[in-house]
């Protein structure tokens, strides 16, 4: 077996180390000064200037299909990405990007949706979860009658990433209740000038979700992605479209704070000694090194068997659970070590702290991922042992 990188995947992941050292880390401490302010760490306009720079060199749509324009990447080279996109906490993103879904809409929605979406004309926002139906995708309550060639959709929807700065949303909702999740919900492309509205989500991260509320608000037929009724298949290939890569970005911040936690252990002495040569502090460090390495495995795994057509959703919900876990571990263990300093916000480490969090939750907690992976292995869908087994 071959774990060596090829030249291109190197290159690649070379490039967006350098880009993040140069370009991003030393935004660093601007960033948390704005944050403590409650500002956004990055401006629109700063976002745009970086994603514009990344563009000079080729690096744009890394994850959108070459006929629009983009990279195309494997996804073990966009896994490489991520981790290294999370060295740091600075908020941001490669441009050229659109949701996976959108690619499912028709030539007209494509020139009005998809298209300036990926130019960065527009921003759109992904709307399923509500106060009720987290977890239970399929509990969503949200409606959309048919009023002879319009639907008017009702309802609520929660924890919308980008929900307050999207000019479009894709709304999933009932319109068949007797049938439900299996044939009964639609999703809708919504304009905001069509009339929903959407509310701030104050969280402890620096991350701001939005509610976004559906009052009678009217679209035509035409605005259906995809095919009324198949709405929550859609659904499932959005939240499914890349669980790995969350983990992913947190091997760069695993790496990152392990980094940090070394060189604080080698510096810092407490009665006459580094703390480093304390067998507590090696042992913190020694775990540390090894989940990390262990989540970058599963991480790898995941993306390999996407790149080779295997159906990977077991493998994503174990690097996406484990992940989820060690990641907290990781940074709970380099915030002990930093001690009183590690818990005061002139370090990064309880900014990660916060971040790191949300892991364990959004795109399908840790609950689920359980769920799913003793579901697999206890009706025989998976084999102890896995593609290898």
């Amino acid at each position: 077996m071959d774990f060596s990188l090829s030249t291109e995947e190197r290159e690649v992941r070379d490039w967006v180390r350098t880009f993040v050292q140069r370009e991003l880390i030393p935004l660093e401490q601007e960033v948390l000064r704005r944050e403590r302010a409650h500002q956004p760490g990055l401006t629109g306009e700063e976002l745009k200037d970086l994603q514009l720079k990344a563009k000079e060199s080729g690096f744009w749509g890394v994850f959108t299909p070459e006929e629009y324009g983009g990279m195309g990447l494997s996804a073990v080279m966009a896994a490489l990405l991520e981790a290294e996109l999370g060295r740091t906490f600075v908020p941001f993103r490669f441009g050229g990007a659109a949701d996976n879904i959108l690619f499912h809409a028709n030539e007209e929605q494509k020139q009005t949706y998809l298209l300036p979406t990926i130019s960065g004309e527009r921003k759109s926002c992904f709307a399923i979860t509500e106060p009720g139906a987290g977890s239970d995708a399929k509990a969503i309550r949200t409606t959309a009658r048919k009023d002879g060639t319009d639907w008017v959709i009702n309802g609520e929807k929660t924890f919308i990433t980008g929900g307050n700065e999207a000019d479009f949303t894709m709304v999933f909702a009932i319109t068949d209740p007797e049938k439900g999740a299996n044939g009964g919900v639609t999703c809708f492309l919504v304009d905001r000038e069509a009339g929903w509205k959407s509310e701030y989500i104050d969280t402890m991260g620096e991350w701001g979700p939005a509610s976004l509320i559906f009052q009678d608000v009217r679209v035509p037929e035409t605005q259906i992605l995809g095919e009324e009724g198949r709405g929550f298949e859609l659904a499932m290939q959005w939240i499914g479209q890349g669980r790995y890569l969350l983990p992913a970005r947190a091997i760069g911040s695993c790496e990152r704070l392990i980094s940090m936690a070394i060189e604080h252990a080698n510096t810092r002495e407490t009665f006459g000694q580094k703390i480093a040569e304390r067998q507590a502090i090696q042992w913190m460090i020694a775990d540390s090194g090894v989940e990390l390495e262990a989540l970058r495995w599963l991480v790898l795994n995941a993306a390999w068997q996407v790149d080779q057509g295997v159906d990977s959703r077991h493998a994503q919900s174990m690097a996406k659970l484990y992940g989820g876990q060690k990641a907290n571990e990781i940074v709970d263990r380099v915030l002990q070590i930093h001690g009183g300093m590690g818990y005061t916000r002139e370090l990064p480490v309880e900014r990660w702290y916060r971040e790191l969090r949300l892991l364990r939750i959004y795109e399908g907690t840790d609950e689920i991922q359980r769920r799913t992976i003793a579901r697999n292995l206890l009706k025989g869908h998976v084999k102890v042992g896995g593609v290898l087994g």
